[in-house]
């Protein structure tokens, strides 16, 4: 995009109405990102979802339905929509969306619109576990103890180098959503215990059981990896190319399903300078997510980075802070209050369901 044109969207931006296309309209942070949007009362909301009852659906003021990320329309479909809707700024929430809409940016940009994503480069290594691992440990920077691997033997021999059974180990895919194909090896396990006194969803597994469901189809490539057995943060950032503009850790204090129900907000500068480390390392840029435990030797180490928005930004309003509406600021070059960048330390929340009719 040329700087007249450039030029043009910005002052259309801060005219008028500023249009935002957020794909992933039925996540389940969805509903939490657009009421922090709306409270732009400029701002008007197009929720996009493969999914035509995405509850985003009745929650933003217009909605379209989408291709998968994978299909070969996606891009021509959102490009047609950028330019029918007048899309100023595209928010995806969506990790497979990520890579494909960069390799985009320029064409989007010709189309009027700002991607919230960083570039190509870094997205391939942010997104893939292993690659992120390696890369910040060859640059000197503290990661857990991990070992990739690609089949069954190395599963096993990499969970013995990591100290199992004396020590609990964990592993996930190289390339995942959520906490999908998260498990936890440890071998003190009591199966009755864990039968009756947890939920399905719990993450602990015994090693044959883990041998035999992996050798059951197709290896993924998994990242093995020391447990963390300290509390877990959650740091939302807004950042532009590798600067971290703001730095915002919550305590994950409950989880369901990976997602975080009740938390608190404390200022933590250990982690946040190690944030700012990975992000400038990786040039990051606009809304990221990174998720960090504690060690045993009391040092806060990565569990992984999200390079979009995360579901439970939202509950960052609670602590003063709107981070998606910055990162909309951000993309078109809108003045910024000092007062939008104070946090409110010591902020709890609580996450609850609620219900969409229609």
């Amino acid at each position: 995009m040329s700087a007249n044109q450039l030029s043009g969207l910005f002052a259309s931006a801060e005219s008028g109405i500023i249009n935002v296309l957020m794909t992933g309209g039925g996540a389940p942070g969805a509903a939490g990102i657009i009421r922090c949007l709306a409270m732009h009362n400029k701002i008007r909301i197009i929720a996009a979802d493969k999914n035509e009852q995405a509850a985003g659906r009745y929650l933003a003021h217009d909605f379209v339905k989408i291709p998968a990320a994978d299909d070969p329309s996606f891009i021509f479909a959102l490009l047609s929509i950028c330019r029918e809707k007048n899309i100023h700024v595209l928010m995806p929430l969506v990790t497979r969306e990520l890579i494909p809409l960069a390799a985009h940016r320029k064409d989007f940009e010709m189309a009027g619109a700002q991607l919230l994503v960083s570039s190509v480069e870094s997205l391939e290594i942010a997104i893939s576990k292993s690659r992120l691992y390696e890369f910040l440990q060859w640059r000197g920077i503290p990661v857990p103890a991990f070992q990739v691997v690609e089949n069954a033997a190395q599963f096993s021999e990499a969970i013995s180098a990591l100290g199992y059974p004396e020590k609990t180990v964990c592993f996930k895919p190289a390339v995942s959503n959520g906490s999908r194909g998260f498990r936890i090896l440890d071998a003190s396990m009591d199966e009755s215990d864990l039968l009756f006194n947890y939920k399905p969803s719990a993450t602990y597994m015994r090693q044959a059981d883990a041998e035999r469901i992996l050798s059951a189809g197709p290896f993924p490539e998994l990242l093995i990896s020391e447990y963390l057995p300290g509390p877990e943060f959650s740091v939302d950032c807004l950042c532009r190319q590798g600067e971290t503009i703001l730095a915002v850790p919550r305590r994950r204090t409950k989880m369901i399903n990976g997602i975080s129900v009740e938390g608190l907000f404390e200022e933590q500068p250990a982690i946040t300078d190690y944030c700012r480390t990975m992000i400038k390392e990786l040039r990051l840029d606009g809304n990221i997510g990174i998720q960090v435990k504690q060690a045993s030797n009391g040092q806060y180490l990565l569990l992984e980075i999200n390079p979009r928005v995360q579901g439970t930004i939202s509950a960052a309003l609670g602590a003063g802070i709107n981070l998606p509406l910055l990162a909309v600021k951000q993309a078109l070059d809108l003045p910024v209050a000092p007062e939008e960048l104070q946090v409110k330390w010591g902020t709890r929340f609580i996450r609850f369901w609620d219900e969409v009719f229609y």
